[in-house]
């Protein structure tokens, strides 16, 4: 069961970037280029909203399922943890920095959709889809990906 938790994860990762980059892009070309906030703008950004969540959905799952994540395991404690640098990216940075990653794309949309006019809603999903962005490019277990 794990493998193919991991392997959704892995897959839908590829998704979830392209996904928030285009949306980031999106939203940074709408504010600089002051143009109209059109439907197809909701819609990217909306489609960014859905695959963060069914990722962190899957993430969680595989957090309590992975044999990578020692935080349950008798016998290993948080200096062990602490003090390799690839347990800390698994068990601690990559699901932290992906959590506060879905927290900003969930602001960002929310805010946006209380704007009344174009450049604001750009503004607020630029903001914050830019701060998701960097957020889940810093913590990739990039080595995994390639």
């Amino acid at each position: 069961m794990y493998e193919a938790i991991q392997v959704v994860h892995s897959y839908w990762a590829y998704l979830v970037v392209l996904v928030v980059t285009l949306a980031t892009i999106n939203a940074l070309i709408g504010f600089f280029s002051k143009r109209e906030y059109a439907p197809k703008d909701f819609r990217i950004s909306l489609f960014g909203l859905i695959v963060t969540h069914l990722q962190l959905l899957i993430g969680i799952i595989i957090f309590f399922v992975s044999p990578s994540i020692m935080w349950f395991t008798e016998g290993v404690s948080v200096k062990d943890i602490m003090g390799d640098p690839l347990l800390r990216l698994y068990n601690l940075e990559h699901p932290m920095m992906m959590i506060a990653m879905v927290v900003f794309i969930t602001i960002g949309y929310s805010k946006h959709k209380k704007k009344l006019t174009s450049t604001p809603k750009f503004k607020m999903l630029a903001i914050f889809y830019t701060i998701a962005w960097l957020l889940m490019l810093s913590r990739i277990p990039w080595a995994n990906w390639f």
